[in-house]
């Protein structure tokens, strides 16, 4: 063999030899992401919505597979997520206790909305985070190739 043929012979086995002992189990998982839809003021809508939500991270556990789940209020929906208001409060306290990986987004466009026309700041469950504008948000989390989902 010519040297300059086993110069390039060696580098390549040494690359077989590391890729054979990478099994599919240690590559890595991707991680699920989907993006609820709630913009009505519906509780059967808000309920379906949660479990969904249960569904699917229950689905990707029994996988052994990370998934991350957001819902986002926007709109008449809002309500899902208001302190004062929401059908689902215990629920959505709950699965913030019960679920690491599904977070609530308010949009906070419809936040300044409601309190304009209500004259009073809108109070959220603690849950909740304010996205500055829900809807783009959906579009954004859509663009980063999450799944949507408008139960």
């Amino acid at each position: 063999m010519a040297p300059r043929t086993s110069f390039l012979l060696i580098p390549l086995l040494l690359l077989a030899a590391l890729g054979a002992t990478i099994s599919p189990l240690q590559a890595a998982q991707p991680v699920h992401r989907v993006v609820f839809h709630v913009d009505e003021n519906d509780p059967a809508r808000m309920n379906l919505t949660l479990n969904n939500a249960a569904n699917v991270d229950a689905y990707y556990k029994d996988k052994a597979e990370e998934v991350e789940i957001e819902i986002v209020a926007y709109g008449p929906g809002l309500h899902m997520l208001r302190a004062d208001t929401s059908p689902v409060k215990d629920r959505v306290q709950s699965f913030s206790q019960n679920f690491s990986n599904i977070s609530f987004m308010a949009c906070g466009n419809t936040m300044k909305g409601m309190g304009r026309k209500e004259n009073q700041e809108i109070a959220l469950l603690s849950p909740a985070k304010v996205v500055p504008a829900g809807v783009v948000h959906l579009m954004e989390r859509q663009q980063e190739g999450w799944a949507y989902i408008r139960p």
